[in-house]
């Protein structure tokens, strides 16, 4: 069980193993967290695979950002109200140095006649 935990990357990163050694030699702070994933487990009634995921999904931004659309496509996860998705849209407009009401026209270099 320690194995597939491990190969879940539900275990502390193995640290150098000693030349010849056919076996890893679990510290303390490897079994207390052993016992913790256990716990969160039992607790919310899931499989060692689905905690694993929900590890892979707060580390990912991508994963992290598609299981949050699909949140929202299947009506667990509310949208941004539009007012706070405007705000958030004229706060960048700002900080780029662009009016709210869009981009600036760009301006042509004018010619000074030096190459």
């Amino acid at each position: 069980m320690l194995r597939y935990r491990e190969s879940l990357g539900l275990l502390p990163v193995v640290r150098a193993r000693r030349r010849g050694a056919r076996h890893r030699q679990f510290s303390a702070a490897d079994l207390e967290a052993v016992a913790f994933g256990l716990a969160i487990e039992q607790r919310y009634d899931v499989s060692p695979a689905a905690l694993a995921f929900g590890l892979r999904v707060l580390t990912d931004p991508t994963a992290r950002a598609q299981i949050a659309e699909l949140g929202r496509k299947v009506g667990r996860i509310r949208p941004l109200p539009a007012m706070a998705m405007d705000f958030e849209k004229e706060r960048a407009l700002r900080l780029l140095g662009n009016p709210p009401g869009g981009f600036p026209p760009r301006e042509r270099p004018k010619d000074t006649g030096v190459l």
